[in-house]
């Protein structure tokens, strides 16, 4: 029987100290009620609670998120478009996440609809497509004023989905694929133009370089002339320079001789008529006087 009762002792112990001993981790801490009053936050470590005294609630620091599900909104130009986004909180102070607010979570998801939709419906819905980021920083300063005075802290808000109707998506549609195909007729333009202007320049540079050419090959030819020209004339005098050289030596003789054959090859010709120059008659009197003295010998 005593060791019965020395059983159950150590049992109540046991619990009494399950009860009163509380270990809490880095990223969470203990808000301590002792008979209905905060005694503040506990932790981390080992926290010693008085069994049916103190009550421990536990709150996680950790960042963590909420999805909202697609919510319909109203734009300001009277458009509907569903809008699903996410939250990302904080708790900065334990204590109050549990004295201000019952189910922070859920207060902070009700907000961000409400505020969603209040923000939604003060913009067009050009603006809503084209301005998430703006929606998500006005999202995220509102839901923070709110959120601050339970001790959480809205760290960011981010739009995962926009979907407009389906007569705006069509049109989107048609109209993103007009934007396509001018953007590609203006790439096309733009590309025939810097084609034509690059054949334009092989032209100008192959005409450049033909007339360069051109004025090279003429420059050569000029030249080539102008050599030519030089060397005739030099030639010329000197040919006139031999020949009265040649000259200078050849005797009354010689010359008379030279008459004799051009005689002789005019007698030689079809022409029955001669003219015969005064000189050769002077040239002949030395000739006759030559035969003369030939005969007397």
């Amino acid at each position: 029987m005593d060791w019965i009762i020395a059983g159950l002792l150590i049992v109540f112990a046991l619990v009494i100290l399950a009860m009163s001993v509380r270990i809490v981790p880095e990223y969470r801490r203990l808000v301590v009620f002792r008979l209905g009053r905060s005694l503040g936050t506990r932790g981390p470590g080992i926290v010693f609670l008085i069994p049916f005294v103190d009550r421990g609630v536990p709150v996680d620091l950790r960042e963590v998120f909420f999805d909202v599900p697609p919510q319909t909104c109203i734009t300001a130009d009277n458009a509907s478009v569903s809008i699903d986004f996410l939250v990302y909180d904080k708790v900065i102070d334990p204590e109050r996440s549990v004295l201000e607010v019952q189910d922070f979570t859920g207060a902070a998801r009700g907000l961000a609809i409400t505020t969603l939709r209040a923000v939604v419906g003060a913009m067009d819905l050009d603006d809503v497509l084209s301005k998430r980021d703006e929606i998500n920083r006005v999202l995220h300063e509102k839901l923070d004023d709110v959120t601050d005075r339970w001790g959480i802290r809205v760290m960011a808000v981010e739009i995962r989905e926009v979907v407009p109707p389906r007569d705006i998506a069509e049109a989107m549609t048609r109209q993103m694929a007009a934007e396509r195909n001018r953007r590609a007729t203006v790439t096309e333009a733009d590309g025939q133009r810097e084609a034509a202007v690059a054949r334009a320049e092989g032209e100008k540079q192959a005409a450049i370089l033909r007339a360069e050419g051109e004025r090279q090959s003429a420059i050569l030819r000029a030249e080539g002339e102008r050599q030519a020209s030089i060397l005739g004339a030099e030639g010329f005098a000197m040919a006139l320079d031999k020949i009265h050289e040649v000259a200078q030596g050849v005797d009354g003789k010689t010359l008379t001789l030279q008459y004799l054959d051009a005689l002789k090859a005019l007698g030689e010709g079809a022409a029955t008529k001669f003219v015969i120059p005064t000189e050769f008659v002077n040239l002949a009197k030395p000739l006759a006087s030559y035969a003369k003295q030939a005969q007397e010998e």
